[in-house]
């Protein structure tokens, strides 16, 4: 069991210095605010869709493609459990406060933050499935999640779930696997470099963002602390233990409580920014939600390459 923290502990810790690294950035004035959403836009546009492309980088495998499909069904099933628990137990009298906390407990950071884990610790098969708990998250945060925090304004975007760079770049990485198409070195080449660059650039982005926030803005109400026990704690054991009851095990397992024990989702300050739903709560709850990650990360995911 210690093995498995140190192993988990030591990858995280890694994760976070870089994402010290970033803080500093924004203290020394190193990066300004318009760099840092050119390094956003392409996180979003090139460098994700390149790590998806080479997790699909490998020979057919009926094995991996019924990971792929359980990965798909679980997140889809984890998210329904999510929303319940979150209308169950989230009530606060303030509706923008209670919007805010709702997306915060449903909406984990399951691309910046588990998949550049994902793939240190484990590499290309847990990638592989955690671009399919990402799309699953992507139609439900373009769905559910717009919905939300639009209080229903905002007309829902189908072709926003279903045509964006992640879930483009995941059906194109499904034919290059079931044809078992191998890219020549010409354009492997750069994919590799460029989805090397998944575990640096989002630390910095999230460290960049943490040095501008008020301490002020962080806890204030008991509903903010049970979203975090949620988001950070609950609803990671819960699946860890519904999917350890089912027989799932190894990489399948731990990528889906990865994802899972992922902070808040950085859409979260998006959204309420776009839709003037108490944006400073939502980056207090992304901020605080990622610095307590360093020890439930840990904790959990190592806890689940334990009994894997």
């Amino acid at each position: 069991m210690l093995d498995s923290l140190r192993f988990v502990g030591t990858q995280v810790l890694v994760l976070f210095i870089i994402l010290a690294a970033g803080f500093c950035c924004r203290k020394l004035r190193l990066l300004a605010e318009e760099a840092v959403k050119g390094l956003t836009n392409l996180m979003l546009y090139l460098i994700t869709p390149c790590m998806m492309l080479k997790a699909f980088q490998q020979p057919y495998d009926p094995g991996l493609l019924r990971g792929f499909l359980i990965s798909a069904g679980a997140a889809a099933g984890f998210y329904g459990l999510e929303i319940g628990l979150a209308k169950l137990l989230l009530r606060d009298k303030n509706d923008a406060r209670r919007r805010v906390e709702h997306f915060g407990a449903v909406f984990p950071n399951c691309g910046y933050m588990a998949l550049p884990l994902l793939q240190s610790l484990w590499g290309s098969e847990a990638v592989l499935y955690g671009a399919a708990f990402n799309a699953a998250h992507t139609v439900f945060l373009w769905t559910y999640g717009l919905s939300l925090m639009s209080s229903g304004k905002e007309k829902i975007s189908l072709r926003k779930a279903l045509v964006n760079p992640g879930t483009v770049s995941v059906v194109l990485g499904l034919v290059l696997f079931f044809g078992s198409v191998k890219l020549p070195a010409l354009l492997a080449t750069p994919i590799d470099y460029l989805a090397a660059l998944n575990a640096p650039v989002p630390m910095l982005i999230i460290g960049f963002y943490l040095a501008a926030l008020d301490p002020k803005a962080v806890l204030r109400s008991g509903g903010e602390f049970l979203m975090l026990a949620l988001r950070l704690l609950i609803v990671p054991a819960l699946a860890m233990g519904a999917l350890w009851l089912c027989g799932v095990r190894g990489v399948l397992l731990i990528t889906n409580v990865v994802c899972l024990a992922a902070p808040v989702a950085t859409m979260c300050t998006m959204f309420a920014t776009k839709y003037d739903v108490d944006p400073t709560l939502s980056a207090g709850m992304v901020a605080a939600s990622t610095v307590l990650s360093i020890l439930t990360m840990t904790l959990v995911v190592g806890f689940a390459t334990y009994i894997s």
